[in-house]
């Protein structure tokens, strides 16, 4: 450690500033504990604004504070949860802001298969609350597909089990999404397969898969994590495409056999629920195209003895016709002779009709006749019902000139009055307005604005005022006091009346 100088006490104990002892502690303790793993339970993790991560490491004694740097948190291998059991990795330091060590970690991993379990358990029944294990989204598989979309590693034997399988039972188009299967980034990988396959436009270039199977070799619960994780499991259920999951071996079980349309045991068996066997489907096809040729030729037969039953009951056909022509011989003979009756029938009735029809003069001449009698009776109307016109037309004009001499008296009185009364009136204003006041002898006082100046305290000396007498308007000027001008006022009040 860093030694200061003696205090002026004289002895030697060393003396630090707080910012010293901080960090010489700093690097005691970063130089004692360079690189540690530390087994402990997550409690309190929080994700503030800066992308950095706070938690604490705990156990049934004691509790060690613990951050995941920003750009340390994709590489720990796993999400940070509350209460899950791992192992920490990373270097051990102190904080002299708040006077504590703390753990730097760079590295996760789950504390042991149990706690695996604990996790995988938790996270199912997460994910089946929310409705992702439903056997009601689960769709159909086709029966024959034509590409089959896989998602698994380029390199390892799955792919051939799966090809060699396809080939075996029914040759298909098998479209290869390459993905890492272990790791890190496993689980975005397949999660990103699933969701672009889907992607893939229905003619497109790239065929759209009509199945995909998402397939992985055997391995420890480790190995098969990805498959577990929340991103992979949401993508399987959100697929449009059937989904088959053929992740490990039969006894393996893991998240997305869950969200899947099915679940096969191991990659091959994913490879025979895809298709049918080809021979056996060619067998079955044979087999109903015999039934279906023997029910046709059975049918053809007993179709044939029910028309020869049906022919023995018809009678002769040349029977039927040779019948049919008399009858049509007999009928043309009534037909003849009902047409010539018909006929002097109608010329008959047609005679009696002519006789007593009127030729088209005769009819001419009736209607002229009718039409001069007529026209007599309208002239005598006429000629009665002008004179009674002539008649009501006088009356009418005489009882018109007696309204028109009414109405002129009527008008002439009105306007009289109206006079009378309008000359009252201008009477009436010529006596209230001021300009006889100021002919009586009076003055009208206003101000520099107009306004009239009704008393002497209403002034102010200097101020200059307008007078108007009865012959016109003489400017002024007030000389003295408010006071003076109200006692001068107070003098004149008996010669001079009040004007307003």
């Amino acid at each position: 450690m860093d030694a200061a100088l003696p205090d002026a006490a004289g002895h030697n104990q060393p003396e630090f500033t707080v910012s010293e002892l901080a960090a010489s502690l700093k690097r005691e303790v970063e130089r004692a504990f360079p690189r540690v793993r530390v087994r402990g339970e997550i409690s309190q993790p929080s994700f503030p604004r800066s992308g950095h991560c706070y938690f604490r490491l705990k156990d049934m004694d004691a509790v060690l504070e613990a951050v995941a740097w920003k750009g340390s948190l994709p590489r720990l291998g796993m999400k940070i949860e509350d209460g899950l059991e791992v192992i920490a990795s990373g270097r051990i330091t102190t904080y002299p802001g708040s006077s504590k060590y703390q753990i730097v970690v760079d590295r996760l991993e789950m504390a042991g298969e149990g706690a695996l379990l604990k996790l995988l358990e938790e996270r199912r029944k997460k994910l089946a609350a929310e409705g992702l294990f439903d056997e009601g989204r689960k769709k159909p598989l086709p029966y024959l597909p034509e590409v089959i979309g896989v998602v698994t590693s380029p390199s390892g034997a799955v792919i051939r089990d799966i090809l060699h399988r396809l080939a075996d039972r029914f040759p298909r188009h098998v479209l290869l999404w390459p993905v890492t299967v272990q790791g890190d980034r496993a689980a975005g990988e397949i999660a990103a397969a699933i969701a672009g396959f889907n992607r893939l436009a229905p003619g497109g270039t790239v065929p759209r898969p009509d199945l995909v199977i998402v397939a992985r070799g055997g391995g420890s619960l480790e190995d098969l994590w990805a498959f577990n994780e929340e991103i992979v499991v949401r993508a399987a259920a959100a697929s449009d495409i059937p989904l088959i999951s053929a992740v490990g071996h039969e006894t393996d079980t893991t998240l997305i056999d869950f969200a899947a349309d099915r679940r096969a045991p191991t990659p091959s068996a994913a490879a025979e629920m895809a298709v049918p066997v080809r021979a056996e489907l060619l067998a079955s096809l044979r087999e109903i195209d015999g039934r279906l040729l023997n029910g046709l030729n059975r049918r053809v037969r007993e179709a044939g003895t029910e028309l020869a039953g049906l022919a023995r009951g018809l009678p002769d056909p040349r029977r039927l016709v040779e019948e049919c022509g008399q009858r049509l011989d007999e009928v043309g003979g009534r037909l003849t002779v009902a047409a010539t009756n018909l006929l002097a029938l109608r010329r008959g009735a047609f005679a009696g009709i002519a006789g007593r029809l009127r030729t088209p003069r005769e009819a001419i001449d009736g209607k002229a006749r009718d039409l001069s009698a007529a026209w007599d009776k309208l002239g005598i109307v006429a000629r009665g019902f002008g004179e009674r016109a002539r008649q009501q037309t006088a009356r009418g004009g005489d009882r018109l000139d007696a309204v028109v001499a009414r109405l002129k008296l009527s008008t002439a009185a009105a306007v009289d009055r109206r006079g009378q009364r309008l000359e009252t009136l201008g009477q009436l204003l010529e006596s209230y307005s001021f300009k006889g006041t100021l002919a009586r002898g009076f003055a009208l006082v206003r101000d520099g604005g107009g306004a009239a100046v009704q008393t002497a305290g209403a002034t102010s000396p200097g101020q200059r005022l307008a007078i108007e007498f009865a012959d016109g308007r003489i400017a002024a000027t007030v000389e003295g006091g408010g006071g003076t001008a109200r006692r001068v006022a107070k003098e004149h009040a008996g010669r001079q009346g009040s004007l307003l």
